[in-house]
């Protein structure tokens, strides 16, 4: 063995056991980056590194994009993106929303809201739900990303049949496009559920041993879907509430709670524009995400 290697075992087995030294700063000096290379490496670990990612995208608004591009970038990152950042904008865009569906809101009145809890099928799908119209594929609709979309509890129930009445279910205002080749428009609508595995809905479903789709996937989640119209269970009062026309529309719910369909709008009249200007009877129950 040459004299440097021995002076350099001697100087390592001295930073780890000597007066000077500790076990964590002989690591250190292995690492060749001394007690700034430690310190560096607890600072970047653990929540400190995910508060850092979440203050940076806070102030650009937890733009969707910048957060996918960040997510692409590594396995680490999109860990933290999945963990955390997706959680974050979810919050930042329908927070009453998002509390609802997570059981954050209950609490001592005054004090400060609970954190959001785990939610079924994952924050990055419950914020593409948020921010993105899936369209209607067999009306040549492409999907796209949303301004702003109104959420309603009111709306959901309009979508539960009778039995189901007591499920919580967030569905948002129809998205309203021109269909190629069509006079009439096509309204594409989206929501979820709140703990659909124990929703009474699901259980109907399952009762009724509603088969899966196998050509069609829930756009936001990619889990296997049920259609709701091949079930039986699409009450009238959700194209009612639509306005959309009687047996024209598609309602599909996936095994994760997500809902996504389209129906053809009925074009309204004078007395019905009237009958929609005087009314709002669901704007307390009502979340933005924008």
């Amino acid at each position: 063995m040459s004299e440097g290697a021995r002076n350099t075992r001697r100087f390592y087995g001295s930073s780890s056991s000597g007066a000077g030294g500790s076990g964590t700063g002989g690591a250190s000096y292995r690492d060749g980056g001394g007690i700034g290379a430690a310190r560096t490496s607890d600072v970047n670990t653990g929540i400190l590194d995910e508060n850092v990612l979440a203050l940076v995208f806070r102030c650009i608004n937890f733009d969707p994009k910048a957060l996918c591009t960040v997510a692409c970038v590594s396995r680490r990152l999109r860990a933290v993106a999945e963990r955390v950042l997706w959680r974050e904008l979810c919050v930042s865009r329908a927070p009453r929303m998002v509390a609802s569906l997570t059981g954050a809101a209950a609490g001592v009145p005054g004090a400060a809201p609970a954190p959001p809890g785990r939610i079924v099928g994952g924050w990055p799908a419950l914020a593409k739900l948020l921010l993105f119209c899936c369209g209607a594929a067999a009306a040549a609709v492409p999907g796209h990303f949303t301004g702003v979309s109104r959420f309603s509890k009111t709306s959901g129930r309009s979508f539960l049949s009778r039995r189901c009445r007591g499920d919580l279910l967030y569905v948002s205002d129809p998205c309203e496009h021109a269909a190629p080749g069509s006079d009439d428009d096509v309204g594409a609508y989206r929501g979820v559920f709140r703990g659909f595995t124990r929703s009474r809905t699901r259980a109907c479903l399952v009762g009724r041993q509603a088969a899966l789709e196998t050509r069609v996937r829930c756009p936001y989640c990619g889990a296997r879907v049920w259609s709701m119209v091949a079930a039986g269970l699409v009450p009238r009062s959700a194209c009612r509430r639509l306005g959309a026309y009687e047996g024209r529309l598609e309602y599909y719910v996936c095994v994760s709670g997500h809902l996504h369909g389209n129906c053809w709008l009925a074009r309204l009249t004078s007395s019905d524009v009237d009958h929609d200007d005087g009314s709002d009877s669901d704007s307390d129950d009502s979340h933005v995400a924008s």
